[in-house]
């Protein structure tokens, strides 16, 4: 399961901002729910040329930007309270499923980076590939497929178990969309290693968990050796 962080201690903060725009950068107020949190626990929104709220999910559109709460709950009470148009101080109407759009540019995101590990030589790909690595070293993130077999998750997970303790693991992702990822039809079991692409597949994964549900999370809860 992907670790939790922390809220950072809530502070007065401007509800949108017109200088840092790159994530991971110093702390925002959520416009929905006044909290402050970091960039990466967050959703940039800007207002397009047409008038409308639209995301930025890389934080480097020009121009003023209003801050969501990275989950789906947060962005549809955006959209639904006309939260947008109060921080733009004009009418900026959300497009329509917007929660939707954020989804797909998170996952595109994510897909980005696991491109990016493999081109590197940074991802181990396959059942047998998988468990054998984990014999040796520790791994990054394993990766398995929300639609991949019970049978073959459990055997990798407890291998990574018994050798690591708590292996970090992302399961959002489907079989088509990982082999998407890697330049194949399907992948059921991979890793990635650790390393600077691994930590920030990592924070855009515990984003996009924010708008997809994150199926490892009660996978191997109550499983036993």
């Amino acid at each position: 399961m992907m670790p939790t962080r922390k809220n950072e201690p809530t502070r007065r903060l401007k509800a949108s901002d017109d200088t840092d725009t790159r994530t991971g950068g110093p702390g925002r107020q959520c416009i929905v729910t006044r909290e402050g949190l970091s960039q990466d626990e967050m959703i940039r929104f800007v207002r397009s040329p047409d008038g409308t709220a639209v995301p930025d999910v890389a934080g480097k559109l020009p121009g003023r930007g209003a801050w969501v709460k990275a989950e789906r709950a947060s962005v549809d009470e955006a959209e639904k309270r006309e939260s947008f148009s109060r921080a733009f101080k004009q009418k900026t109407p959300a497009g329509p499923g917007l929660s939707d759009l954020v989804e797909q540019q998170l996952l595109q995101r994510c897909i980005n980076y696991l491109s990016l590990s493999r081109k590197a030589g940074d991802v181990v790909i396959g059942f047998d590939q998988v468990r054998a690595y984990l014999r040796n070293q520790s791994p990054g993130i394993l990766l398995e497929a929300s639609d991949g077999s019970e049978d073959g998750r459990n055997k990798v997970h407890f291998l990574a178990k018994a050798m690591y303790d708590t292996p970090k693991t992302a399961g959002a992702l489907s079989s088509a969309e990982l082999g998407m990822a890697f330049g194949r039809d399907r992948v059921i079991h991979a890793l990635l290693q650790q390393g600077a692409l691994c930590k920030a597949f990592e924070t855009a994964y515990r984003r996009l968990t924010g708008f997809r549900p994150a199926p490892e999370r009660d996978w191997f809860s109550g499983l036993r050796r």
